[in-house]
């Protein structure tokens, strides 16, 4: 189908065009312009916007599933129940996230989504887990936290077929630098969470090869003056990332806002972490073998620890905006145009940009979706 969507602010890497329009051809976009569209591109489908806001479609790197499914049933269907979920809040692109279980069952949950990333429904695999730190397994099971021996990797490498694409651990454990090595040499993002080191113990990882945070803040020690630990020294590296959970509950405003200005466009993503509650409601849930209850969109342990989030993009995005004074074009940039990048996907998504596929998230006045695309589908609302 062809489309033109028109007399919309369109959020272009470059900028914001006012006036600005989008044609879609099929499934990619095949102009962008401002003031009146050529009348080659008026010939289909015309949406008059009204002023509305055009974004690209947001890419979700850290999200364990929504719409009352989870990534990790190895069950095809939750996982597709879980991405139409996202999806109609604005999510066209998403890793699938994984808790920490036993080698064996997460090799058999990998095994699972490395076939639906192959049709497309994921952009693949990150595993949270198990490599973590028993002092901020956060929502983990202690009992299952190892080091990350080679052949543990190897074996999640191969049974996801080139589909893992991140994985998170504790740089102070064992073998961990070795690990991320490992990861980088088979083209994985080796991501650095869930870790009671110190800034010492930091340094190593990166310079090997790590290059994101993990839901910077949260499940890490705490920044402190004489020893910056992992939120220090990962916020300050110009080589790595930092995941914001942008819910107002994990991470204050003011906190978003010293975080995001101090990384900046280039190294700024917002993640959800987004639980099997998400569009659900409230009441009791599992995140792995750990029963979380949600109140009041909350979803947390018995002993009060948050369990992931409730939180779509969409919400993330507005929150940057209007709770935590960042620009929309800056929201932009953080929910979908570096993420894709990092993914190294800035050639298909990300970006609303001329050949690039059509994945866009029309916002209205107070930033919340009237309409998605993916792929120049539209995508029924929830």
């Amino acid at each position: 189908m062809t489309m033109l969507l028109r007399d919309g602010r369109v959020v272009t890497p470059e900028g914001v065009l006012d006036d600005g329009w989008v044609a879609v051809d099929g499934e990619r976009i095949a102009a962008v312009g401002s003031g009146p569209a050529p009348e080659e591109h008026t010939r289909g489908e015309v949406v008059d916007l009204a002023g509305q806001w055009v974004v690209p479609g947001f890419v979700d790197i850290h999200c364990h599933g929504g719409g009352g499914a989870s990534f990790g049933s190895a069950d095809p269907e939750q996982v597709i129940a879980a991405v139409a979920a996202h999806r109609a809040h604005g999510t066209t692109t998403m890793l699938a996230s994984l808790v920490t279980e036993p080698i064996p069952e997460l090799a058999r949950q990998v095994a699972v989504l490395a076939e639906l990333a192959e049709d497309g429904v994921v952009a693949g695999v990150h595993l949270e887990g198990p490599f973590l730190a028993a002092a901020r397994c956060g929502a983990h099971d202690p009992a299952l936290l190892r080091p990350p021996a080679r052949d543990d990797v190897r074996t999640l490498l191969d049974a996801g077929r080139g589909a893992v694409r991140m994985c998170t651990l504790a740089p102070e454990l064992d073998n961990a630098v070795e690990a991320v090595r490992q990861l980088v040499d088979h083209g994985v993002i080796a991501a650095v969470g869930h870790t009671d080191a110190t800034e010492a113990q930091v340094r190593p990882a990166v310079d090997a090869g790590a290059t994101v945070a993990t839901h910077l803040f949260n499940g890490m020690r705490p920044l402190h003056h004489r020893e910056p630990g992992p939120i220090g020294a990962l916020l300050d590296d110009e080589r790595v990332t930092v995941e914001l959970i942008c819910d107002l509950v994990h991470l204050a405003p003011t906190v978003v806002r010293l975080a995001a200005r101090h990384a900046g466009a280039g190294r700024t993503v917002l993640v959800t972490d987004a639980i099997s509650a998400t569009g659900a409601g409230d009441g009791s849930y599992r995140l792995g073998d750990l029963e979380v209850t949600v109140r009041g969109g909350e979803p947390r342990l018995a002993d009060g620890s948050l369990a992931g989030s409730t939180l779509t993009m969409d919400a993330a995005f507005r929150n940057l905006v209007r709770s935590c004074g960042l620009s929309v074009v800056d929201a932009a940039w953080a929910s979908a145009t570096r993420p894709a990048a990092l993914l190294g996907l800035a050639e298909r998504t990300g970006a609303v940009r001329a050949g690039l596929a059509a994945d866009l998230v029309v916002l209205d006045a107070d930033l919340r979706p009237t309409q998605v695309l993916h792929r120049g589908a539209p995508v029924p609302r929830p």
